[in-house]
This record gives C-alpha cells, structure tokens and sequence, in this order.
C-alpha cells in the first residue's frame, strides 16, 4: 500500500499567546525509530489551551515563552503513510493512536520507565537534541494534516474502533497511569474518583473494568455524574448538594476507601481525600489547583497516607488502556460530545474553553 504525499500541509500554526493561524509548512519526514502519521482525527484537550494561551510547559527552539511556528495539538490518532529507515514494527496503512511523549531512553528516569519525568523534557532542538519528544509540547502536534512519530509512541488500532474513540485513548491511558501509581491491584477494592472531567471519566471506566468495587464519583454537576454511572460508577455524589466526606463513609460502612484518584484540582481536594481513606491508603494527583493550596500533611503523616502524581501516560499504559477500548470494556465514546471539521478547530477551541453545550471531549476531524 502506498500514499501520494504532497510536499505542503496545512496546520494551524501558534503565533502571539491565543493566536493560531492555518498555514502551509513542510511535510516532515521521518527518521530513524520514526513514522510519518496522516492525521485523520485530534480530540482538544484542556492542556492545549494552556499552550496556546500560557506557552509551552518546557523550553523549546525559539524560547519561552512562545515559539511562533510551534504547531500544538496532542490527543491524535491517524495512519502510517511512510516509514523512516530500518523500521519494521509498524507497515504503511496501519491505524494507530498516539501517546504524547518519548522519552530519551539514557537518562535515569528513561531506564525506569518514567519517560513522561525525562530528565532531558525539552531538550530536543538545534545543537541540544538528547532525543525527548513530546509532540504538541515540545515537538510539532497534531493540529495538523501530518506529523512524525517515533514508534515508541504508537499503538496500532482495529477498525472496531472509530477514529473519535481513537483519540480518547491517551486520555484513558492517563487514567490507567494514575491507577498503576496506585499498585494496579484495585480489583475488589473501594475506589473514589473524584472531578467528573476527560480524564475522571476515563478513569472510572478503567478501574471498573479492572475490577474496582465500590467505584464512588464525586463531583459538581450531575449530568456528568450521571454520565458516569454509564462508565461504571457504583455511586455519585455531587459535592455541592452532599457532605463528600460524610457520603464516601456513609458508603463504605465508616471505613472509608483504599484509594482515590483525584483528577479534580479542586483547593481543598487532597484534605477531603485525606478524610476520607482508610489509614495506609494512596492518593494519586492526576490534576493540581491553579494556586498553591494548603494541605495537612500531619494527617497525611498520622495516617500513613501515601500521595502520589502523575503527568501523563507513562509506563506504556496507552497500550493496556486500548486494549480495554478495543474489547469494548467500557464506552469510551460516551465522553465524545461534539465533531468539528479542520478548518472550524478554532471553534472547537472555544466550545471546549467554555464548555458550550455541555462539551467534554471535542474532535476535529481531518479529511484524508
């Protein structure tokens, strides 16, 4: 099988902080380890906005704050159209999703699987490449037409998946992430998740399948907790209309849970996830306030209460959060709430902001 590959794409390139602008750039081609990737669909992500709007979250070519070319986007899926040199674990045609980084492979943190902590995040550009990549952060992203891939970072997809549960499947592998932090071994274990957001949807659906009971979600609004009792939660509180501490006990018989998954990054989230884990239990950060908050570690100390964090889809569990999507374990598609077209992705922008229409996960598609 093989692809006519034009010499020019389009993308939406980032210019002063809040402007993108659709541009025609070079096709990149891949190298070594690499696989050119046609975008057929990129879902938005809170981080791009941050991106878009604060700069990138590392140093990259042209400097901090902004590098006006810098393409963002990260949530992508897409088919292999050319492969670089040497490559043969993936053939032109497959469809894979993408997860963000690729680590350096040397550093410390590489050589224990924690390539999302790479100690050389960033330095990837000019005369300073360590080999970091982490597409739509500090290598061009998917708000494009095409865009290179190491494939460290791809896993294939059947076609009983659809493009737009494609690009959900970093976001599962976020929640999957959190809940290796927590020991993996949730099975028959009571588990709270808490903010009803991407990826604290995801991760109800994913402990569920692996088999965490009571799976409880708390949050703000009750149609995302209710959309949540689809993916699997056993119970919802909503935070505003019930005391959370009060309610997880009420739950359990007083004892508590063993874990809890905060993807809220609510002020006040690790003091009421602290009251309400059992002595010896593990909170895993998968979101963070916007400002420094106050914790009470004595009680965290007291209780033997282990807190942990995450940033992204590290130790290859994009891999194992597809196969639960492939095999129809949960209905990722649920969170998948509006479809825009590429030339429309600033407005797909702007419903995710504002959340126009209810929208958690928004995807833009890309016409072959």
């Amino acid at each position: 099988m093989t692809y006519q590959i034009p010499e020019k794409m389009r993308a939406w390139v980032l210019g002063n902080p809040g402007v993108l602008t659709m541009e025609e750039k070079p096709v990149p081609q891949p190298g070594k380890t690499e696989v050119l990737v046609r975008i057929d669909a990129v879902a938005i992500c809170a981080t791009d906005l941050e991106v878009i709007e604060r700069g990138t979250p590392a140093m990259i070519q042209g400097g901090l704050p902004f590098n006006k070319g810098f393409i963002p986007g990260h949530e992508y899926m897409g088919t292999i159209v050319k492969l670089g040199p040497g490559v043969d674990e993936y053939k032109v045609g497959d469809r894979v999703a993408v997860e963000i980084h690729a680590g350096c492979n040397t550093c410390e943190r590489c050589r224990e699987g924690m390539y999302t902590a790479c100690l050389n995040y960033g330095r990837n550009y000019e005369g300073n490449d360590k080999g970091h990549r982490a597409n739509g952060f500090t290598t061009d992203g998917g708000f494009a037409e095409y865009a290179i891939n190491s494939i460290k970072t791809l896993t294939k997809i059947g076609d009983n998946v659809t493009d737009e549960e494609a690009t959900l499947i970093v976001t599962a592998g976020t929640a999957m992430y959190g809940l290796d932090m927590l020991g993996g071994l949730v099975a028959g274990q009571p588990l709270v998740v808490t903010g009803p957001g991407p990826i604290g949807l995801m991760a109800v659906g994913v402990a569920k399948a692996l088999g965490a009971n009571p799976v409880i979600l708390t949050g703000t609004r009750d149609n995302r907790l209710e959309l949540g009792k689809k993916l699997g939660a056993d119970y919802t509180v909503n935070v505003r209309k019930q005391d959370v501490v009060a309610a997880v006990k009420e739950i359990t018989n007083g004892e508590g849970v063993n874990y809890v998954m905060e993807c809220s990054g609510a002020p006040n989230a690790i003091n009421e996830s602290t009251n309400m884990i059992k002595r010896g239990g593990k909170i895993c950060l998968c979101a963070f306030p916007a400002k420094p908050v106050e914790v009470d570690v004595a009680a965290l100390v007291r209780n033997n209460i282990c807190l942990l964090t995450i940033r992204g889809e590290g130790r290859s569990a994009v891999h194992r959060a597809a196969s639960l999507i492939s095999e129809k374990r949960f209905d990722a598609s649920l969170i998948h709430t509006h479809t825009f077209g590429f030339n429309d992705l600033p407005t797909a922008l702007k419903y995710s902001k504002e959340r126009i229409e209810d929208a958690i996960k928004v995807v833009v598609k890309i016409p072959g």
